[in-house]
């Protein structure tokens, strides 16, 4: 599937049982993608387009078994839409105080934001408010994933540290060193055991568990920014990197095991799996969607355990790369079915927004997690808001009650 949007996206999301996907874009619009599940990937519809952003839409994550979706946006707010319509269900202004860039779902009935003056908030649909609020990071979240066993979100940002937010104690439990570099993107891999992050430079930082100060590992397998990290299996991801190549990688040992596609020569803005990882989508800055067959390109029913895989190709040819069926059709299909498989519940949370410098702390958890109590200072600097700190718990009650 090969679909083309007037400007460039910015994210996509696949909703998490039915064959749609929606991408966010510059312009503040929402558009959503029915794919014809079982059928050739060129047999798809465009079923609505949505402008629920007068900035651009940065982020946009299905949400209560995907029956919503929401987005997140350079003018600060946050809204919910109907999956069907597109119509605007729900809207929270101001829900940051500067823009906003990432959206990740924590579980069925939690969602958390980060914005670019490096603030974390998790927003709870049960309490109908702001449960949690972090900032420890100086410069804008780049990315951030959820780890479900610990209770805790993985963040990385642009002032170069990757830091451990403890939803159940509610604070900022570890924090890295400054890298030389940004941190542009995070996965676990390992079952539990590494952290990698991607970088401008290309390379991949690896941390262990627990020794979050500083990195164990460096992989200069890239020679250009790694903005898309995406987790296959415990001992392999696929990156998406600025020269527009999706590549398998294998984490220890470290191996551009093959390049899997090409999606243009320009920069890759996200990654992402349907609902049954048959098809892996890309968005670019050639304003094209583009869906992927897995069997096809990891070239069989299953991947094979690393070391029975060939060893990576260093170059990578534009005519080994299987090229996106061009073809649009805009068919009839039905509608989306809203049933999602169900998400282990979060623990209640402190509905009341924490203080904004939160001290990093150990506590009585046995993850074995380094603390850095005293995280070193950065170069980066950042002017801060005056109105910055200000509850926002009277907008979420009509918000989330609404959604």
């Amino acid at each position: 599937m090969e679909a083309l949007h007037e400007e460039t996206p910015f994210d996509l999301s696949f909703h998490p049982s039915a064959p749609l996907v929606a991408t966010s874009l510059i312009t503040g619009e929402l558009h959503m993608f029915r794919y014809a599940d079982g059928l050739p990937l060129e047999r798809y519809s465009r079923l609505f387009v949505a402008k629920p952003h007068k900035d651009s839409c940065r982020a946009v994550r299905f949400v209560d078994s995907g029956t919503a979706i929401l987005t997140g946006s350079a003018d600060m707010s946050i809204v919910a839409s109907d999956v069907e319509t597109g119509k605007v269900i729900a809207r929270l202004d101001n829900a940051h105080d500067d823009a906003i860039n990432r959206l990740v779902c924590l579980t069925e009935t939690t969602v958390a934001s980060g914005d670019d003056d490096g603030y974390i908030k998790v927003w709870d649909t049960r309490q109908r408010s702001c449960c949690n609020t972090f900032h420890r990071h100086e410069d804008y979240i780049s990315d951030m994933t959820y780890v479900a066993g610990s209770n805790q979100i993985l963040a990385t940002s642009g002032d170069g540290t990757l830091s451990v937010n403890n939803l159940r104690g509610n604070r900022v439990k570890s924090q890295s060193e400054f890298s030389e570099d940004e941190l542009l993107s995070v996965v676990v891999m390992k079952n539990g055991q590494k952290v990698v992050c991607g970088t401008p430079s290309g390379a991949l930082l690896l941390y262990s568990w627990g020794h979050f100060k500083d990195c164990s590992d460096r992989f200069l397998g890239h020679a250009q920014s790694v903005d898309n990290l995406l987790k296959l299996d415990e001992e392999t991801l696929i990156s998406a990197a600025a020269d527009g190549v999706i590549r398998l990688v294998g984490i220890l040992p470290n191996q551009i095991i093959q390049p899997l596609a090409e999606h243009s020569e320009f920069p890759i803005e996200a990654l992402g799996f349907s609902h049954d990882r048959k098809y892996l989508g890309s968005i670019s800055h050639d304003k094209m969607i583009k869906l992927w067959d897995m069997e096809e390109l990891l070239g069989g029913p299953q991947l094979n355990h690393q070391n029975d895989m060939p060893e990576a190709n260093a170059a990578v040819h534009d005519d080994e790369l299987p090229e996106a069926n061009a073809a649009i059709h805009h068919d009839e299909l039905p509608e989306a079915n809203a049933a999602a498989g169900q998400h282990d519940e979060l623990p209640a949370a402190n509905a009341a927004a924490v203080n904004h410098n939160q001290p990093t702390e150990a506590d009585s958890d046995d993850d074995g997690m380094d603390v850095d109590m005293e995280p070193s200072s950065s170069n980066v600097s950042r002017s801060k808001k005056k109105d910055k700190g200000k509850r926002l718990d009277g907008f979420a009650p009509d918000f989330f009650a609404d959604l």
